[in-house]
């Protein structure tokens, strides 16, 4: 493999000369510009990733943490944060959780391995990272961003849905198509974003009239199998319903996977309603009613807003992305609009 060595010797000049040609920076002539470029050419030389970061200053890397590397909802958001460092000649560096239970041990620990691969700023993703771990962070590298977490200090660099007006929404949804009779699968019960989602839900029942505490309910692990299991839970515990929400799609698509396979039809006899909008939830059977979440859009201008931050660019950054329901087969109306109670 060629070295920058190489290259000088061929071109006939020195090795600072290469150097300066290669980066684009410093004086040099024409001719040696035309030297070097063929010697380049001849030998077929790459620079090296050392290489070019001494010699611009910086690597064009970004560093991504993802907290679980299973399921569908997580393949769009690293598809979209892909394309737009792409669309600006970045490249990125991804480290993944395993455990769920240790995500503010494993995102913390995540910071630490991409910093040390020479990333130029970090986009972690999660809910478990306290206000008191942005310091840390901080220490390892002050660009960076956080996706899908809120802390109050640090606004500018939080890219978030609004997790309980979601929530509200799902449960209004519900409720104007005539549902009062509910059943729920939350999400994990460290799962802060479920929570979230699941106070606006409950919140915005009472407003109906809904008796909250005498909801069937059951926590699930946002996974297929864990809406199977929960939809068997509600459906043992005898106490009818007429609709079911799930936290999210995945588990949503387990449950109707479940009601299938036991003859209930939907929406016929249960309607489903979940959470996010992963791709598969638009050919599932029946299709399936969810609460839209801009995760793309969230995902792209969290990019843009570290981007500006590690090169000084000026990418467009926007923060009002409305969350709303796709109505699609699951869910289906059974009585005339009912208003609010209070």
């Amino acid at each position: 493999m060629a070295t920058i060595k190489d290259v000088a010797k061929l071109a006939g000049v020195g090795v600072g000369t290469a150097s300066r040609v290669i980066a684009g920076k410093g004086p040099v002539s024409q001719d040696a510009i035309k030297r070097v470029t063929e010697a380049i050419e001849a030998l077929q030389y790459r620079p090296s990733h050392a290489a070019r970061v001494l010699q611009k200053g910086h690597s064009r890397m970004i560093g991504v943490f993802i907290p679980v590397v299973s399921g569908s909802f997580y393949t769009p958001i690293l598809h979209a944060i892909f394309l737009a460092l792409h669309a600006e000649q970045c490249h990125m560096v991804v480290n993944f959780g395993l455990e769920p239970h240790d995500e503010r041990k494993e995102a913390l620990a995540g910071a630490e391995f991409l910093t040390d691969r020479g990333c130029d700023g970090l986009l972690l993703m999660g809910t478990a990272l306290a206000s008191s771990d942005a310091e840390h962070i901080t220490r390892l590298q002050r660009n960076f961003v956080l996706l899908n977490r809120s802390l109050p200090h640090l606004q500018e660099q939080c890219f978030n849905p609004d997790h309980r007006a979601a929530g509200a929404l799902a449960a209004r949804t519900l409720c104007e198509a005539g549902h009062r009779r509910l059943a729920v699968i939350e999400g994990p019960k460290e799962s802060r974003d479920s929570a979230l989602r699941m106070r606006g839900f409950y919140e915005t029942l009472a407003g109906y009239g809904v008796d909250v505490e005498a909801l069937p309910r059951v926590h699930g692990n946002f996974t297929p199998e864990s809406g199977r299991s929960g939809t068997h839970t509600l459906l043992e515990s005898k106490v009818s319903f007429t609709a079911l929400f799930c936290a999210n799609d995945e588990m949503a698509i387990g449950a109707l996977s479940y009601l299938s396979q036991r003859g209930i039809s939907v929406p016929k006899d249960i309607s489903v309603m979940g959470y996010d909008n992963i791709d598969l939830s638009a050919v599932a059977a029946p299709p399936l009613t969810t609460v839209l979440i801009p995760w793309v859009e969230i995902a792209t201008n969290a990019v843009h807003r570290l981007l500006n931050l590690c090169y000084g660019s000026a990418l467009p950054v926007e923060r009002e992305m409305a969350t709303k329901i796709l109505w699609r087969d699951s869910v289906r109306r059974i009585a005339a609009t009912n208003p609010r109670t209070g």
